[in-house]
């Protein structure tokens, strides 16, 4: 129960109150309390100071039970930031929550930063929607591009940030809703992205062009379109993740790069780890490769510095995960190959494996899916995929049609001839 304690002036007459309230007991089991300091009204009367101040202390009370009280009373966004950071910090990726640390400080805080969360309306977070769409785009070297605006889906990025804190403050009671819902907001439109995949004839000419590439590379592409695994999990992959008698491969860990930062280990995203089959083919070139490790390591001696990674650098340490991407690009170049990303190889073997008629749901373990929605993004490709070889097979159909019925006229007339 709330504690009372009346504070007077010189002239005797009580000013305000001190409302204590237990808050249980800490880690060192002793019990710890909340204050706040009640004001009497001007031209209150004793009488009335007393039952307001007892009602003052009943919302505390309350407040404090709830966690409300203290200093979430009032709390600015600027304030709260750095509380749910640390809250998501377990539950995104290094990469992720660093993008979500730029953003918020780029782009959230100059704009709501000041405002109290239990004061955001709609209409603040509409009016940063706005703004938004006024700000100049930024090229991958810091420069201002003065002739683009940032795209419709950064926006939704930058408003999902903002989404996600909101959403938090909700969870712990701190505001009753949140003021960022896109129910209640007018965004701009995001394009649908095209999934982009390599066609069975470019992916076969792809793959014939590899022969004259060096072993970890064609064991990177290869392991690339097999799998479906993503840059970081593929080059985080070590020999001890592979067992050659069931042509398996466990996909444990993922590598990943923060600028100013050295090469890093996490789990895999989602936290999917998991065991991937793969042909025999894939197999016998880790094989190789791992022969080939062992007879650089002789070579070189104490300078190699491995820890058993199949993708390494000149001296055997593990290779930076940005490495793939740009190596496949040169490859492509190289070759006079259209240019995709190297992530086009992970949605290319999703929607192969679908064409091929695996279920989805063994497409989703395969690939580490969290949700299976993620998956099936790839049954559009494959329906578009179908819609394509109908419309070839109608265009040969009404072909043959045509000059059947071309050929049956040109007879109709050489017999009337």
């Amino acid at each position: 129960m709330a504690n009372l304690q009346a504070n007077k002036g010189k002239d005797g007459k009580i000013i305000s109150y001190r409302i204590r309230v237990s808050d249980g007991c800490g880690m060192d089991g002793k019990q710890r309390f909340k204050t706040m300091t009640w004001k009497v009204p001007h031209g209150m009367t004793e009488k009335q100071a007393i039952k307001s101040a007892q009602a003052a202390a009943v919302e505390f009370e309350e407040q404090v039970k709830n966690g409300l009280a203290g200093s979430q009373r009032g709390l600015k966004l600027c304030d709260f930031i750095p509380m749910y950071l640390e809250v998501k910090k377990g539950s995104l990726s290094p990469r992720i929550h660093a993008e979500y640390e730029r953003s918020i400080n780029d782009f959230i805080l100059p704009a709501l930063g000041h405002f109290k969360l239990s004061e955001l309306r709609p209409a603040h977070i509409q009016e940063f929607v706005n703004q938004l769409q006024n700000v100049p785009k930024r090229r991958r070297t810091g420069e201002i591009d003065g002739d683009n605006k940032l795209s419709p889906a950064t926006i939704r990025r930058r408003l999902t940030i903002l989404q996600s804190i909101l959403g938090t403050a909700v969870k712990l009671d701190i505001i009753a809703e949140n003021p960022a819902d896109s129910k209640r907001l007018t965004l701009p439109k995001v394009p649908t992205p095209k999934i982009e995949i390599f066609t069975k004839q470019e992916m076969e000419t792809m793959l014939s062009c590899l022969v004259d590439e060096s072993l970890q590379f064609q064991t990177l592409i290869w392991i690339a379109v097999c799998s479906g695994c993503r840059a970081g999990e593929i080059t985080g992959l070590k020999f001890s993740d592979f067992d050659y008698d069931n042509c398996q491969m466990t996909v444990e860990r993922s590598i990943y790069k923060l600028k100013g930062q050295p090469i890093a280990i996490k789990p895999p995203k989602d936290y999917e780890t998991r065991t991937i089959k793969l042909p025999t083919e894939v197999i016998d070139l880790v094989k190789q490769l791992q022969e080939e490790k062992r007879h650089e390591q002789l070579r070189l001696g104490t300078a190699w510095k491995s820890d058993n990674w199949l993708f390494t650098q000149i001296y055997g340490s593990v290779m930076h995960p940005h490495t793939a991407g740009a190596q496949f690009g040169k490859f492509l170049e190289k070759h006079d190959l259209p240019h995709k990303k190297f992530h086009s190889l992970r949605h290319s073997s999703a929607t192969f494996l679908l064409f091929g008629g695996l279920d989805i749901k063994a497409v989703q373990n395969r690939l580490g899916h969290a949700d299976i929605s993620t998956t099936q993004k790839y049954l559009h490709v494959v329906q578009e995929a179908d819609e394509q070889a109908a419309n070839i097979l109608q265009g040969m159909f009404i072909t043959h049609k045509k000059h059947s019925e071309e050929q049956a006229e040109g007879n109709i007339k050489q017999h009337i001839g």
